[in-house]
């Protein structure tokens, strides 16, 4: 049994994604950002880096895994699944994952601190991080031109790219002119186990009912 630590977070949602698509059995525990409890003790003891979302794999000895893309690496090996066989797509689906992670989590997210959460608007920050998230949500597009998903197959890369993508409004960037980009994202969105991974920890409507100051306070405390 997979116990999964996560947060209604676009790297939280990789996770639960996969774990739905895979279908393997997981129980969920949804860590409060919002009190910190991501930086207590017996958190910390499993993911040093006291962010979500973190994995104990009960049937290997409790094997802890975290970080999020290693955490979609180690499933994707644990199943069979998701990631191809052949050394050449592997390769493709991983050099598209570590695109992510690399590039497009950190740079929209930096466009999410500027542009809805820090308390002094730095129009500069917010310019350079939206353009940036832009610039690479055109890379996905290129390559999604003539590929249904972003390698050969359905694999890891898209569902640690979907999640981030899916909140390009929350970083305040327009993909009207990226056809492909939308295409693919409705692919994704019309998947069950996306759909289910997304309500994961909690439902999105609970999300939703929160208040505006509730929101931003937990992206402060997520940062």
């Amino acid at each position: 049994m997979i116990e999964l630590f996560t947060a209604a977070t676009p790297n939280g949602y990789k996770v639960s994604i996969m774990l739905e698509e895979t279908g393997l059995p997981y129980t969920v525990r949804h860590l409060k950002l919002e009190e910190l409890e991501q930086k207590q003790a017996w958190y910390l003891a499993l993911n040093p880096n006291g962010r979500i979302p973190t994995i104990v794999d009960h049937d290997n000895r409790g094997f802890t895994v975290f970080e999020s893309g290693a955490i979609l690496l180690y499933l994707a090996e644990k199943t069979g699944r998701f990631l191809p066989g052949n050394a050449v797509r592997r390769s493709e689906a991983i050099q598209w994952l570590m695109f992510q992670m690399g590039g497009l989590g950190p740079m929209q997210g930096q466009a999410h601190v500027f542009y809805r959460y820090a308390p002094e608007r730095i129009p500069y920050a917010i310019e350079r991080y939206q353009s940036e998230t832009l610039r690479l949500y055109e890379v996905l597009n290129h390559r999604l031109r003539d590929n249904e998903y972003l390698a050969d197959e359905l694999s890891i890369a898209d569902f640690a790219t979907y999640p981030w993508v899916r909140s390009h409004n929350w970083a305040g960037v327009c993909i009207d002119e990226l056809p492909d980009l939308q295409r693919w994202l409705r692919s994704m969105r019309a998947r069950p186990g996306v759909q289910r991974g997304l309500d994961v920890p909690v439902k999105r409507t609970t999300i939703d009912k929160q208040s505006a100051d509730q929101r931003a306070e937990l992206g402060r405390r997520i940062i």
